[in-house]
């Protein structure tokens, strides 16, 4: 009887350090992944330009501050639309206590387009006014509608393979929820992309409202057991 308590005791611990090693790579990875979204975010506002002085002399400081609202459109577009990505990123790796491959390829995959959104940025806000707006607009509304791919695979990876026990019983609302809004985003972010072709203005601002509809959820507080 002493030997099966220890076996059965040894076997207990064993599974509890795999168990606290899965929840240890899949903190590590998070934490990485919050590094990089807080870089992408900090390189959006290096692309926002003070006015020369030149140009100040010419037709006054507030003209030009307001002359480079393309910038500042650029900028709150990338910021939210970031800001909501590194909020969904965060909520699903709340349901997940475990990792394997295919996790950490797919979440690189997130973070190579997250990382790549300075540049689009700083290209539409260069060019929304220039008379080839229309390749800034639709590369700039392209590599959102990259991310939500990206973001869309790697859910599907997640609720088929990772998701905890917990998540599976007891948050099955919000893996719903989590699932409708991967289902639609991809189709409306193409919307996004076709607009481009059309208004470039607009299929800014409709990435804007995107980003905003996304950010929304029914947020419940966590109780202390």
């Amino acid at each position: 009887m002493i030997r099966i308590l220890c076996y059965l005791y040894q076997t207990l611990c064993i599974e509890n350090i795999l168990i606290m090693n899965e929840r240890n790579e899949t903190t590590r990875i998070e934490a990485f992944s919050d590094g990089v979204f807080a870089i992408a975010v900090t390189l959006l506002v290096i692309e926002v330009k003070v006015p020369d002085h030149v140009h100040v002399d010419r037709v006054g400081l507030l003209r030009a501050l307001l002359e480079i609202w393309p910038s500042y459109l650029a900028y709150l577009t990338s910021f939210a639309t970031i800001l909501v990505i590194w909020v969904h990123h965060h909520w699903i790796f709340s349901l997940i206590n475990k990792y394997d491959h295919g996790l950490f390829y797919l979440n690189g995959l997130l973070l190579l387009f997250v990382t790549f959104i300075p540049f689009p940025t700083a290209l539409l806000s260069e060019y929304l006014l220039h008379r080839d707006a229309r390749v800034a607009a639709s590369f700039y509304t392209g590599i959102f509608l990259a991310i939500s791919l990206s973001s869309d695979i790697l859910w599907r990876h997640v609720s088929i393979n990772l998701l905890s026990e917990n998540a599976i019983s007891g948050k099955t609302e919000e893996v719903m929820q989590i699932t409708r809004h991967y289902r639609f985003g991809p189709l409306l972010y193409t919307g996004a992309f076709a607009m481009s072709f059309v208004s470039e203005p607009l299929s800014v601002i409709l990435c804007l409202l995107l980003a905003l509809f996304f950010s929304f959820r029914r947020w419940s507080i966590n109780k202390p057991e």
